[in-house]
């Protein structure tokens, strides 16, 4: 392309800026078949250029390699001529009067001036081994004569002593013994001109023995080539712009002579190429021209009858139902196809005003019911959300149109920290069973939670609905009422199971106690009973304290009374386990101030605990000593223990123990309740292994009391 003329670049950036206007049909139609016109003349002029520079080339190439063969053919020649040359010296009776006289000097004097008329470099007569008379630059004829010595009367030689290879004949001079003439040509420049003057091209004779020192680089691999296949090798040399020629020359014994290196400019192909481009150029240019004025007026016939009804298209399609359609003039296609459109134009008038009642009455019946409604298309991108479930997860419909759903409701994680999104996603579920329901737990932009549930229907035309109904206050609710349960289960069943041991020991043994030990029982059980009223009071007074409505009594205590109060209320529990209760807290104690009852559980609760945990028969001991001016009570058994993974998580609510319980497992509120009591009053508790691999649980309360909410 880039040797088609400028004029043709010119028409064709033309037609780029026509293909550049508005698409009408006009500009398609003659875009297209002048643009399949231009485009096969172009193939064309770019095929027909192709071939022409690839015939150009291998012409040249065989230019170049016929004068590479042409100069050695000359050189042939040239030794056939040396030859004969050398014997008419040989028969030449003056030379064979001066060698039978033995006129060293003048013999030499006959061959300076023969052999210049001759155009030979050297010539020398040779008597045996002895070299009567010579001429010629530095030529040792002894060597000479004995490397050639295989190769005949004619010879080529390039000897490591003589700078240029040498072609040359011998020939013996008749009617003496031994005695011949020998003759010379040297490779250099002036036989260099000859071979040029007959390749009609510049020839270089470059000798083989250092050829690669001789020649210049772009032509070495050429060079390599010709010798490799020992034939004449052309190719074009790029970054010469030229094509060359290698032929090597060789002896007739084999032996590597010289390279003859012919060169032609790459510009005397090229000039011929460039002038047919030029024509080939100007004739597709008016090709071109006539193929789309043809096509504009062939377009334009075509097109006239269309534009008024196109007209009316555009109207139709802003959506512009005012104006009828008018049947245009033309042939019979343009006719119906005017009438189609006037009958679409009517079906969508009517169609539009059916749609826009149905929408406000759907946008009417969206904005009225309680519930959120969002619809999410194939890839659960939001589409639409009514204005309460804007409300309900606090966005506006402008920012959360468009993004992931799970991006806009933001669902908290599931316990194994997966999002729903990605594993129970009611959208997902309802396109395999046609409907879904899932509760989920949202979490607003200003951070607040929602309990949400969320039913999906399934897709209709890349649509799928979702209805949301916010049930946050109702699980508030149940959590409040499941909380309250929890916590009337668990306080009520130590004093409870107490007392039920207390009542078997009293009816297995009703006629053979004493009357003073079922007096101890039902005194037991009196206490047991106010003990549970207590429990019933101080349950719902935790449940207030919980939501921050209560503060702790505050009331002047003796740790041992406390103490003592809680060993007789699960004293029972142990006797029935067999175990051995060892009570050691010192009277002596300082007072603490705190409420009575609540520091009375948190030791009902660690005890029961203890006898839950410790084997049968074992001892659990409480004992109690002032440290650092906090009275530091602890409550040791011979159980499992607490492990080192749960020293920070048994005090937790719900937890429950990983060890093997007696019993069955509890609702995992004991030792949160007793956390929860002993901060409230100032302390501390904690859990962890004592003397003897004992579990021991330490509670730290402040000596004197503190302030406590």
């Amino acid at each position: 392309m880039d040797r088609i003329p400028a004029l043709l670049k010119d028409w064709m950036a033309s037609l780029r800026r026509l293909a550049a206007g508005p698409a009408t049909l006009e500009r398609t139609l003659t875009l297209t078949i002048g643009g399949l016109v231009l485009a096969a003349i172009v193939v064309l002029a770019i095929s027909a250029v192709g071939l022409l520079h690839k015939q150009a080339e291998q012409q040249a190439i065989a230019r170049v390699q016929l004068a590479g063969v042409a100069a050695r053919e000359e050189l042939r020649r040239l030794s056939e001529d040396t030859l004969t040359t050398t014997r008419v010296l040989a028969d030449r009776q003056p030379l064979q009067r001066l060698i039978r006289a033995g006129s060293r000097e003048q013999a030499e004097l006959f061959l300076r001036r023969t052999c210049g008329a001759l155009n030979l470099g050297a010539c020398a007569v040779i008597v045996g081994p002895n070299v009567i008379a010579s001429t010629g630059r530095n030529v040792a004829w002894n060597e000479t004569l004995e490397a050639t010595a295989d190769q005949g009367e004619r010879f080529m030689l390039a000897p490591a002593w003589q700078p240029e290879g040498l072609i040359g004949a011998t020939a013996l001079v008749p009617n003496f013994v031994e005695t011949r003439v020998v003759a010379l040509r040297y490779f250099d420049a002036r036989l260099a001109v000859a071979l040029s003057q007959q390749a009609g091209m510049p020839i270089r004779l470059v000798r083989l023995s250092n050829w690669l020192d001789n020649v210049e680089p772009d032509f070495k691999e050429l060079h390599s080539t010709a010798l490799a296949r020992a034939e004449s090798v052309a190719r074009r040399i790029e970054p010469r712009d030229l094509y060359a020629s290698s032929t090597p020359i060789f002896a007739s014994t084999g032996e590597g002579i010289a390279l003859l290196e012919a060169r032609l400019p790459a510009s005397e192909s090229d000039s011929a190429v460039a002038g047919f481009v030029r024509r080939l150029g100007w004739t597709a240019f008016l090709l071109s021209v006539g193929a789309v004025a043809a096509a504009l007026l062939l377009a334009r016939r075509i097109v006239r009858p269309l534009q008024s009804v196109a007209e009316s298209a555009t109207r139709l399609g802003r959506g512009d139902f005012s104006a009828s359609i008018p049947v245009a003039g033309g042939g019979p296609e343009v006719v119906a196809l005017a009438k189609t459109l006037e009958d679409m134009r009517r079906h969508l008038v009517e169609l539009t005003a059916t749609l826009r009642r149905r929408e406000a009455d759907a946008q009417a019946m969206l904005r009225g019911v309680v519930e959120g409604v969002y619809a999410v298309d194939s890839n659960r991108n939001v589409k639409y959300l009514n204005p309460q479930a804007e409300r309900m997860l606090g966005v506006e419909s402008a920012t959360a149109v468009g993004r992931f759903c799970g991006d806009v409701l933001k669902p908290c994680a599931l316990p194994d920290g997966t999002r729903p999104c990605d594993s129970a996603c009611p959208i997902v579920a309802s396109r395999e069973h046609g409907q879904a329901q899932a509760t989920e737990f949202l979490q607003r932009a200003d951070g607040a939670k929602r309990t949400v549930i969320i039913t999906s229907a399934g897709m209709v035309d890349g649509l799928q609905v979702q209805v949301m109904r916010d049930e946050t206050d109702l699980e508030a609710a149940r959590r409040a009422r499941d909380t309250i349960l929890a916590n009337i289960s668990h306080e009520f069943r130590t004093p409870l199971a107490a007392q039920l041991a207390s009542i078997e020991l009293l009816q297995e043994n009703l006629h053979v106690l004493p009357r003073e030990q079922l007096e101890e029982l039902v005194t037991s059980l009196r206490r047991g009973s106010l003990r549970l009223t207590r429990l019933i009071d101080n349950l719902l007074e935790s449940v207030r304290i919980e939501s921050g409505q209560l503060a702790i009594r505050q009331q002047h205590l003796q740790l041992h009374d406390i103490v003592q109060d809680a060993v007789e209320l699960v004293g029972s529990l142990f006797t029935q386990r067999g175990q051995t209760l060892a009570v050691d807290v010192p009277d002596a104690l300082p007072a603490l101030v705190g409420d009575g009852p609540r520091l009375t559980q948190v030791f009902v609760n660690l005890l029961a605990n203890a006898n839950k945990f410790g084997p049968e028969g074992s001892t659990v001991s409480i004992g109690a000593r002032l440290v650092d001016g906090m009275l530091e009570t602890s409550v040791d058994d011979a159980g499992a223990g607490v492990t080192e993974s749960e020293r920070g998580s048994i005090f937790e609510r719900f937890h429950r123990a990983s060890a093997e319980e007696p019993e069955p497992r509890g609702l995992g509120l004991g030792l949160w309740i007793v956390k929860s009591i002993v901060e409230r009053h100032g302390g501390t508790v904690a859990a962890m292994r004592g003397e003897e691999g004992l579990t021991r649980f330490v509670v730290r309360l402040p000596a004197g009391g503190t302030d406590a909410s």
